[in-house]
């Protein structure tokens, strides 16, 4: 990142919110665009984002490494996401277990939440939602951030030799989708 940012990250361990602040705004587009691609939601990216900002704000001064402040929120902002996509899982499943009909009227069907994950054109984006929690995962922190597979690894917990398989399997079905369109 830009010089003085280390400064920047010292004084908001020691409380200077104007400091986090201008952190913040160095990261936010990353921060949201890598929720996005990983919820397919706008409203639940920006909720997911908002939270780790929360958290990251309260954490600061427990971050050891000025230098790691963006992989640290990246961190704090995948956990995030991870819950949400288990709660999607949830409901999903709830949805599932329900019956569609009311007891009392069989001919009322219930109302089954939309849940809007089109990007208006965006192709690639809606690929991208075909992919698997890991893979999207692996792969938005590989191509919107540029880190590594150990650096992913890292991050998710995920040990490095599957964080390679889930991007190779991730850029294949990206590849075949897009060949598909064309």
């Amino acid at each position: 990142m830009k010089s003085g940012f280390s400064e920047l990250v010292s004084k908001a361990k020691k409380g200077d919110s104007k400091a986090f602040a201008e952190l913040y705004s160095a990261i936010y587009k990353e921060l949201y665009y890598y929720a996005l691609c990983n919820l397919n939601n706008q409203d639940d990216a920006a909720d997911a984002v908002s939270d780790a900002v929360l958290d990251a704000f309260s954490g600061i001064k427990n971050l050891k490494n000025e230098e790691a402040f963006k992989g640290w929120m990246i961190r704090i902002l995948t956990a995030k996401i991870k819950r949400k996509q288990a709660e999607y899982v949830r409901e999903r499943e709830n949805l599932m277990s329900m019956s569609l009909y009311d007891d009392d009227d069989e001919d009322k069907q219930m109302d089954i939440p939309y849940k809007d994950s089109k990007y208006e054109g965006i192709e690639l984006l809606d690929h991208i939602e075909s992919l698997s929690q890991n893979e999207k995962i692996c792969f938005s922190l590989s191509s919107i951030y540029g880190y590594t597979s150990d650096e992913i690894a890292k991050i998710t917990g995920i040990n490095s030799a599957t964080v390679r398989t889930y991007l190779a399997r991730g850029k294949t079905k990206l590849r075949k989708l897009i060949e598909e369109d064309f």
